[in-house]
């Protein structure tokens, strides 16, 4: 698929990244709430940013056909965030999970990319389970991926962190 590959809704579109897409990943990366869930990369240049999308976002589209997306709004390509499917070396199954820069949080924009991005998991991809990793702290999230439809499975430990993380899983089909 070619980097123009998109996904839309109602009120986002979404596509790949971009390396121009840097300053999104860099604002999303540094924002504390992004931090103190997920963790800190310790990126915090351009070029650092870019770096890391050449190994992780861009890796993935070229390995599995997926990745995280860009999340735009539709009205003015305003980018607000990223959600997609990620593929871990530590779990089994792809696993969903998004981020939305502060000021766009709270508006349903992560719901309605994440259902898009799960029924081109579904349809498209033909993926048969999905996962989700979380931070048990994160109540906003572990919220929006029990209204997915994602049901708690586990605690397990990430490689490289102190902490466990709540899995949640649901099969997509048969």
């Amino acid at each position: 698929m070619s980097k123009s590959f998109g996904l839309e809704t109602e009120r986002l579109r979404l596509r790949w990244l971009t390396l121009d897409d840097a300053d999104l990943m860099l604002a999303i990366w540094n924002d504390p709430a992004f931090v103190r869930h997920v963790g800190d990369r310790g990126i915090r240049t351009l070029d650092e940013a870019r770096d890391e999308m050449a190994k992780g976002a861009l890796r993935l589209y070229a390995t599995y056909g997926f990745g995280p997306y860009r999340m735009a709004l539709k009205d003015d390509d305003t980018a607000i965030g990223i959600c997609g499917l990620f593929r871990r070396d530590n779990l089994d199954e792809p696993d969903i999970g998004y981020a939305l820069l502060p000021e766009y949080c709270g508006k349903g924009y992560a719901y309605e990319a994440s259902c898009a991005v799960m029924e081109y998991a579904r349809t498209v991809l033909q993926v048969p389970r999905l996962v989700a990793i979380i931070s048990p702290e994160n109540s906003a999230s572990i919220g929006l991926i029990r209204k997915l439809g994602l049901r708690f499975e586990r605690m397990h430990n990430m490689p490289d962190d102190d902490g466990e993380v709540c899995v949640y899983g649901m099969q997509l089909s048969d």
